[in-house]
């Protein structure tokens, strides 16, 4: 099924309501509007409506026109916006300070809605459908407190599905991953304990600083000797604070970064690795010290199976030729990949174009969401239904 004349069709539908999205961003937890937005149209669209799953989820129910073949499966779309201003100076650019669509969830959201309607209107397929409307993608874990909320029991999925724009992939194609697509990310925080002194008699203290810089230093053998070289993983220090005074040596030192692994097996062995790194060096030199992990989201990892399927849903749209398989993954992070440790399925990347340059990039004040692929998008997801829960002959 390429983009068909029904799709199309909804062109100027869509790109009015992700602009209108896009105009009042709403951030994690407070999609209110965006919410009641969706809420709406499924409902136009004779779609069942669910809501206050993760606060401000809604999931739409669609059953086919088949023979009820009890099966089903789940479609996400994320809602939230990031709290950062906009540099742009369009007519839908953010009306809200400090908040943009700078991911383009906007887009993700206008793109879901659009094949919500396709398939209500034909409902050419056997099974049921369940649209997923996710809000606090950015940092908050919208899918894990959809989940915890009973979203899975409540609306069994045998497969659940989502997508992500993707600046660095041309328009009109579209990748997909047989494993790992994006990292788990967790921040950890480490605090220094030394002895304060004058910094003309560094001897009478205990440098916090010092022990600190080792450590960042050291860090860094977690990944270049402790990890198999065909693996992937980073450890980054990128806050480091301490003192007060140019001729201080300060009591203590406090250091903020993040730690991204694609197997939970590394992200164990890392972890506690970096403990006893931490622990050690600052009692070598005198001082102590304490690593403090934030868990955060999880590997985003595809099944197989439901990659494969994925990708022939979307050569039907775009063409064998323009579906990258098994591309590199990225080490930046997304929390679907609570729902992938939920239920198999795949999270591919869609095409978006550096039709603008590099402000086209994620998380630029200058981005916006590619209105030319919100066809393409809405073909794929009807193409995926289709493709998994055909009608019999």
């Amino acid at each position: 099924m390429p983009i068909n004349n029904r799709i199309a069709a909804f062109q100027d539908d869509m790109t009015a309501w992700r602009r209108d999205i896009h105009a009042h961003p709403e951030l994690g937890f407070e999609e209110k509007r965006t919410s009641d937005i969706v809420a709406t149209k499924l409902a136009e669209f004779g779609i069942a409506v669910h809501r206050g799953l993760g606060g401000t989820g809604v999931v739409g129910t669609l059953t086919g026109l088949g023979t009820d073949s009890g099966r089903t499966i789940g479609l996400r779309a994320d809602m939230d916006a990031l709290p950062m201003p906009e540099a742009n100076d369009f007519d839908h650019a953010s009306r809200h300070a400090g908040r943009m669509h700078a991911c383009g969830h906007d887009g993700h959201t206008a793109m879901l809605l659009g094949a919500a309607r396709y398939l209500a209107e034909t409902r050419n397929f056997d099974g049921t459908v369940h649209f997923i409307f996710q809000p606090a993608e950015e940092g908050l874990g919208g899918a894990k407190r959809m989940i915890d909320d009973g979203l899975f029991q409540q609306f069994d999925c045998e497969q659940v599905y989502g997508l992500h724009n993707w600046p660095e992939l041309p328009a009109g194609r579209i990748a997909v991953h047989p494993g790992p697509v994006m990292a788990a990310a967790n921040q950890f925080e480490i605090h220094v304990t030394g002895h304060g002194a004058h910094a003309a008699m560094p001897h009478r203290g205990i440098d916090p600083v010092l022990v600190s810089a080792h450590i960042v230093t050291a860090a860094q053998s977690l990944v270049s000797r402790g990890t198999n070289p065909a693996e992937s993983a980073v450890v980054s220090i990128t806050v480091v604070e301490a003192g007060t005074a140019a001729n201080v040596i300060p009591d203590s030192a406090r250091m903020r970064g993040t730690m991204r692994t694609f197997s939970e097996e590394n992200h164990s062995r890392i972890q506690e690795q970096f403990g006893r790194l931490v622990t050690s060096i600052a009692e070598g030199l005198g001082a102590t010290a304490e690593l403090r992990f934030r868990p955060g989201y999880p590997a985003t990892v595809n099944s197989e199976p439901e990659a494969r399927i994925a990708a022939a849903a979307a050569a039907k749209v775009v063409g064998e030729e323009n579906v990258v398989w098994a591309p590199d993954p990225t080490m930046a992070a997304e929390d679907f990949g609570y729902m992938l440790k939920e239920r198999p399925g795949a999270y591919i990347w869609l095409g978006h174009g550096a039709h603008l340059g590099s402000s086209c990039r994620l998380h630029n004040p200058h981005y916006d969401f590619n209105d030319a692929i919100l066809t393409t998008g809405a073909s794929y997801w009807a193409s995926l239904v289709e493709t998994i829960l055909p009608r019999s002959a």
